[in-house]
């Protein structure tokens, strides 16, 4: 089982050479894994063997079925991290070639965050290590819609074989587009002035709907959208999800409104200033996510003067539906699971904080059918520890994405 580091090297080199779905490790004879302790991302079992035939899973067993490939203390699903903007900003890199923001224009639906992703980013490797397989990259916040999201492997040999998904376009409200006055094309200064922009250009984008319903025969052909009205006008038949950047309560309260006025479909993304519970309520009212976090990064802006890991129970105690994101490279995408540990001071069991990088990220983001729980039909992407995940001197001895081993390191 123990190869070390430079062996570890060699196993992303080789993946990276002869690419996913093509190396050695690929299998696809039943095999299972043994753990004292599962967690499905439902529930613990202990004592148990996670069986899988090729990419996908089998089930949790009693017994030993198929080729035992090892035993370890604790097996855990594929960590999921709901916002990210890994491979867009990347490790090494001068801040000058980041591809998070596009300062074209503050309103554009069309950018593709996966055009802008490198797979050579060292930092997706080192999530790999920690478990976390998978990332929902998204634009950053520096314009008041910046495109479209891409749920990714992080373990792919280039972006067109990372894809999985699509998971909504990308919004921001509050301090970040108004901050971005010197960028190009048409710029707020205040929050009213981006809210001005997005509605205006609803509104636009709505009226033409209906001048397309009121149209008969050949008139009603005649009237066509644009590739960007398209998106827009997904966004308002509620195809498509508008992820929003959202940090303070009365930013959220904005928020609700336009949602009132055009009938959106929305995540929260962030809220790291909410220090009061009655807006999560609010949102658990109205059946809206939360994608909350990240927790570990400094409070670098007047926005987030509340923020505080305490503020985990109001989320806690709301039953808000809420998932978690490292927002990388605000925290890095290794330290996911290590972040959960403020929810466990706050309430949560470590069931339940595992659940928030796994089967409820998964259900956000619209991948519950194939990730986020360790069960029948689903991918067997998983990572086998040497310990409690929870104690820090602990860590991912082998893991394994869609029943192909992507690391191993001795202990």
């Amino acid at each position: 089982m123990a190869r070390g580091r430079a062996n570890l090297l060699h196993l992303y080199r080789r993946q990276r050479i002869i690419g996913f779905g093509q190396g050695k490790e690929k299998r696809t004879m039943q095999s299972c894994i043994h753990g004292k302790i599962i967690y499905t991302g439902k529930k613990i079992v202990e004592n148990a063997y996670l069986v899988f035939d090729g990419k996908k899973i089998v089930g949790v067993s009693k017994t030993k079925k198929g080729k035992l490939l090892g035993k370890f203390p604790v097996v855990v699903p594929a960590f999921i991290d709901a916002h990210s903007h890994i491979g867009m900003v990347r490790s090494g890199e001068p801040m000058q070639e980041a591809e998070a923001n596009e300062h074209m224009d503050s309103l554009m639906a069309l950018p593709d965050a996966l055009d802008s992703v490198q797979m050579d980013d060292v930092a997706l490797r080192d999530a790999v290590e920690q478990g976390a397989l998978y990332s929902c990259v998204l634009p950053g916040s520096g314009n008041i819609m910046g495109g479209r999201s891409a749920f990714i492997r992080n373990y792919a040999k280039n972006t067109t074989d990372a894809l999985i998904s699509r998971a909504g376009i990308k919004a921001a409200f509050g301090y970040n587009p108004m901050s971005t006055v010197d960028w190009k094309g048409k710029r707020p200064s205040t929050r009213m002035g981006a809210l001005a922009i997005l509605r205006a250009k609803l509104d636009s984008v709505q009226q033409k709907m209906a001048k397309q319903k009121r149209a008969k025969g050949k008139k009603k052909d005649e009237i066509t959208f644009t590739a960007e009205e398209a998106v827009l006008k997904n966004l308002l038949i509620g195809k498509e999800r508008l992820r929003v950047h959202v940090h303070k309560i009365d930013d959220i309260a904005s928020l609700l409104r336009v949602v009132d006025e055009f009938n959106l479909k929305v995540t929260v993304e962030h809220a790291g200033d909410v220090h009061q519970p009655e807006i999560y309520d609010e949102l658990k009212k109205r059946k809206i996510p939360v994608v909350y976090g990240p927790i570990d990064s400094l409070a670098y802006k007047v926005e987030l003067k509340h923020e505080s890991w305490r503020h985990a129970r109001h989320v806690i105690e709301s039953g808000v539906k809420c998932g978690f994101m490292t927002d990388h490279p605000v925290t890095p995408a290794r330290t996911l699971l290590l972040q959960t540990r403020w929810f466990v001071r706050c309430g949560y069991s470590k069931q339940q904080a595992i659940e928030l990088i796994t089967r409820k990220n998964a259900e956000i983001l619209g991948v519950a059918a194939i990730l986020g729980t360790l069960e029948k039909g689903k991918w067997a992407s998983f990572s086998c520890w040497n310990g409690d995940p929870f104690d820090l001197a602990c860590y991912p001895v082998e893991v394994y994405g869609e029943g192909e081993l992507l690391f191993e390191e001795s202990e």
